[in-house]
C-alpha cells in the first residue's frame, strides 16, 4: 500500500487544519517575541548610556539598523495577535493564518538583520572594526543556514 501525501496523512477538516496551524504558529511566535521584545527594550536603553555619545557614524549608523529593525520585528511578530482579535469570530481562520505566516515571515528576517546589526555594533565598541565585521559575518551565516538553509534542505528531502 502507497502511503499517503504529507498533506493527507491526518483526518482533518480544513477549518481543523488551520486551526492547527493557528496553534502551531502561535507558539512559534511565543518563543520569537519574548527574545525580539528583551533585544528592544536592551536597544532602547543604548542612548542613555554616557559613551553612547562616543559612537562613530558607523557605529551609529548600525545602532540605528539595529534599533529600527527590532521595532519592525517586534511590530510583525506582535501582529497576528491584533489581527486575531480584529478578526476574532469572523470566520476569517485560513486568512488570518495565512496573514500570520507572511508577519512571522517578515518579522523573523527583520529579527535576524537586528541581531547582526547588535553584533556588529557591540563588537565595532569592545574589539573594533575588523572583529566586528568577523562577528557580523558569522551571525549573518549562522541565521542564514540555521534558519533557510537547513530547513529548506529538509523541505527538498520531504519533495523527492
Amino acid at each position: 500500500m502507497e502511503p499517503a501525501p504529507r498533506d493527507q496523512d491526518r483526518d482533518e477538516t480544513p477549518t481543523e487544519r488551520f486551526d492547527r496551524n493557528w496553534d502551531e504558529l502561535l507558539q512559534e511566535l511565543r518563543v520569537t517575541q519574548t527574545g525580539v521584545q528583551v533585544l528592544a527594550g536592551f536597544l532602547l536603553t543604548i542612548p542613555f548610556q554616557q559613551r553612547f555619545t562616543e559612537l562613530t557614524s558607523t557605529q551609529r549608523t548600525a545602532y540605528l539598523l539595529a534599533l529600527a529593525t527590532a521595532v519592525v520585528a517586534t511590530t510583525l511578530l506582535v501582529a497576528p495577535v491584533s489581527a486575531h482579535r480584529l478578526l476574532f469570530r469572523r470566520r476569517a481562520k485560513q486568512e488570518l493564518v495565512r496573514f500570520a505566516d507572511l508577519a512571522a515571515r517578515a518579522g523573523l528576517l527583520a529579527l535576524a538583520v537586528s541581531v547582526v546589526s547588535a553584533t556588529f555594533l557591540i563588537f565595532d565598541v569592545v574589539l573594533g572594526r575588523g572583529a566586528a565585521v568577523s562577528a557580523g559575518a558569522v551571525a549573518l551565516a549562522l541565521f542564514v543556514v540555521n534558519w533557510l538553509v537547513l530547513p529548506l534542505v529538509v523541505r527538498s528531502r520531504l519533495d523527492t
